[in-house]
């Protein structure tokens, strides 16, 4: 039940919800990538990526310093019913923009 509530808690924000699609369609992306496509500060983008990883939606993968998020593999059936919906809305995302200096 917990897992239930924490996934329905974390898509229950548009910010996430285009985080989601986002990395749906642009697959790995590092913060800074996300940080700069999304015009948002490090720290608020990091509290929601945080919030999707700890329920399970994304995965984090650290290469040296730098952080990256894609969605999770082999997600549950509700996850990934949910993901689905989430990738066929007609939602405006930003464009990716690449400005990392890894």
């Amino acid at each position: 039940m917990n897992r239930f509530l924490n996934i329905v808690g974390a898509l229950n924000d548009e910010t996430r919800v285009k985080l989601l699609k986002f990395l749906s369609i642009h697959g790995e992306k590092c913060v800074c990538e996300l940080e700069s496509s999304f015009d948002m500060i490090q720290s608020r983008l990091s509290r929601h990526l945080k919030i999707l990883k700890d329920c399970g939606l994304l995965t984090l993968r650290r290469e040296g310093r730098w952080a990256n998020y894609s969605i999770a593999k082999d997600l549950d059936s509700f996850s990934q019913a949910a993901l689905d919906e989430i990738n066929s809305l007609d939602i405006e995302l930003p464009k990716l923009r690449r400005e990392c200096a890894k």
